[in-house]
């Protein structure tokens, strides 16, 4: 009775590590943009909630609106979106090196046929592979940028880590190196420098201000609040301020609509 009873134990215990490890592998490659940001960082009840309320940019004032999907979004009704007035969009493509966005291309090619603006973007896994082979990765699988002028450089997600330690177990130096060599491949094979997501808060524990990629880099500010505060080492201007997850992510390009059409032009 006792052997049979050990028996059983350890076959529920077998069972259910197995049943952990297919919930943690089918986990892999859901994590869309700014899930979390929304997370670690909140939401204020203060925050944009359109962007007719985003405060402008006194240096540009203008903005765009805009919106980042990925695969939770599914079959994106792109006509709805654009009656809304959001002229330009991110498409999640990959993560890692090991997942692609089942849903890319209905979503990529389906927003540049209502005639927005449109980029892809990469969720980064610094701890399961190169900068280079995730950029390289990125660009093979939907991240190529063309000189069309309707597509924007790709992007890069950096956040904090949706599958454990916040910054990857990486230190500060290994972080903005990871980074670096993501972005110097994407330039070679594109010609550009990929767009940088991040927050304030995660850039500074994360990278500690290691590398200044503000000559470079366009960046993309993830803040719900009020107003942007403070932004990432040396950045003094943002390029995109994402300033909602409800209830889509919402973004807000800081300048006219002839500037983001010159972002895309290259």
């Amino acid at each position: 009775m006792k052997i049979t009873a050990h028996l059983a134990f350890t076959a529920a215990l077998t069972t259910g590590a197995l049943l952990a490890s297919a919930l943690t592998a089918a986990a892999w490659g859901d994590a869309a943009m700014g899930s979390q940001i929304a997370r670690y960082e909140g939401i204020a009840p203060d925050a944009p909630r359109s962007i007719e309320e985003v405060p402008l940019d006194p240096r540009t004032r203008a903005t765009v609106a805009g919106i980042d999907v990925s695969g939770h979004q599914g079959e994106v009704n792109w006509q709805e979106h654009w009656n809304l007035g959001r002229r330009f969009v991110y498409v999640k493509a990959t993560e890692g090196t090991g997942f692609k966005n089942p849903r890319f291309g209905q979503q990529y090619t389906g927003s540049r046929q209502i005639g927005m603006i449109r980029g892809a973007y990469h969720f980064a896994l610094p701890n399961r592979s190169s900068g280079a082979a995730q950029a390289n990765y990125f660009v093979d699988n939907g991240g190529d940028w063309a000189k069309d002028g309707m597509t924007l450089p790709g992007a890069l997600d950096i956040e904090h880590n949706p599958y454990g330690d916040t910054c990857y177990g990486l230190s500060q130096d290994a972080m903005a190196r990871w980074i670096k060599n993501f972005s110097d491949t994407y330039r070679a094979r594109t010609s550009r420098y990929p767009t940088i997501y991040t927050s304030a808060n995660w850039w500074a524990k994360c990278t500690g201000g290691r590398e200044d990629f503000s000559a470079t880099n366009p960046l993309w500010i993830a803040r719900y609040a009020a107003a942007i505060g403070a932004l990432p080492h040396r950045w003094g201007i943002h390029t995109i301020w994402q300033y909602s997850s409800k209830p889509i992510d919402q973004n807000a390009f800081n300048g006219a609509y002839s500037r983001l059409r010159a972002l895309a032009a290259g």
